[in-house]
């Protein structure tokens, strides 16, 4: 049995100005939306028993999720490797928000959960939508077995408390990153999803290697695009990198203007923080002529192939 403590009695430990040690076990694109101020973010599918036995030796663990379920399991796990003083926060950071303790609020997310219902729904519509309209009977057996197993997945994920799709949506490369993930998060998850239910791709991430698209900008054959907003470019970009977000594309830029930033005559190489706002990008500037080529890895990815970084304006 897992322990628990409610959001009052932590927030009591805290005014007696008692060592509280929170950690927070959701993905890291949840956390930068709102989490309470001490706590530190763990996610569940990277959690250490090793790294928290540390913390744990200088008083109770305190563990968080969002609504208390992967926090259960995280303590579950932590109990079974030897752990004691372990905790689950009930209710979560929703009830830690109700019960009035003090968070620190980033931009709107997806949550895990809404990412889980909108896979499995698109999942099963294809499944079914298959079964029904496709001609060929082989055909009608993958969209029916689909449906079905997904729909087996889900019984079992209510039966058990526990969600594979989830865990596996948590490994995501927009719900790892942990600064203004939002957007990403949203554009990416929405595309694969209408590409899965359409049989169709939105738009494609270039092939090109991060090595040729250094070379091609080193070359001036090539400009590099960041889409993200003005406050993400701030804090780290690509020296050389020209700014033109995806909000502002998406409001409309007269082509004349476009055109004194971006020249026709050259390859538009486009990115973002993990990959999904780079392809609305993309199909924007590729109706305005242009020869544009969204690329999957985002900034973190950049900076770490070697690409020169700044911060600032």
């Amino acid at each position: 049995m897992v322990a628990t403590i409610s959001p009052s009695t932590l927030a009591d430990l805290r005014r007696r100005g008692e060592k509280v040690t929170l950690i927070d076990v959701r993905t890291p694109a949840e956390f930068g939306e709102v989490h309470v101020d001490i706590a530190r973010n763990m996610p569940l599918d990277r959690l250490d028993a090793r790294e928290v036995g540390t913390l744990a030796a200088e008083g109770p663990v305190y563990v968080i999720c969002k609504s208390g379920t992967r926090s259960r399991m995280a303590c579950e796990k932590l109990v079974a490797a030897g752990l004691e003083r372990i905790a689950s926060v009930e209710g979560g950071t929703a009830a830690c928000v109700e019960a009035g303790l003090p968070v620190i609020r980033g931009r709107k997310v997806m949550s895990l959960e809404r990412q889980v219902r909108i896979a499995a729904g698109a999942l099963v519509a294809f499944g079914a939508a298959t079964a029904g309209l496709c001609p060929d009977p082989l055909w009608q057996k993958v969209g029916a077995g689909l449906a079905a197993f997904v729909g087996c997945g889900l019984v079992f994920a209510g039966i058990t408390d526990t969600c594979g799709m989830g865990m596996l949506i948590a490994r995501m490369p927009w719900n790892r990153a942990s600064a203004s993930p939002g957007a990403c998060s949203r554009a990416l998850l929405f595309g694969l999803v209408l590409g899965a239910m359409t049989g169709t791709a939105l738009a494609e991430h270039t092939k090109d290697s991060l090595d040729t698209v250094k070379r091609a900008v080193a070359e001036k054959k090539a400009i590099l695009v960041d889409v993200r907003e003005p406050e993400e470019w701030e804090q780290g970009h690509v020296v050389g990198a020209r700014l033109l977000p995806l909000s502002a594309l998406e409001k409309g830029v007269k082509a004349e203007e476009l055109a004194r930033v971006l020249p026709k005559d050259k390859v538009i190489y486009c990115h973002c923080l993990a990959g999904g706002r780079c392809l609305d990008a993309a199909r924007i500037l590729g109706d305005l002529g242009y020869d544009v080529r969204p690329l999957k890895p985002g900034y973190p990815q950049l900076e770490k192939a070697g690409f020169p970084t700044a911060k600032g304006r």
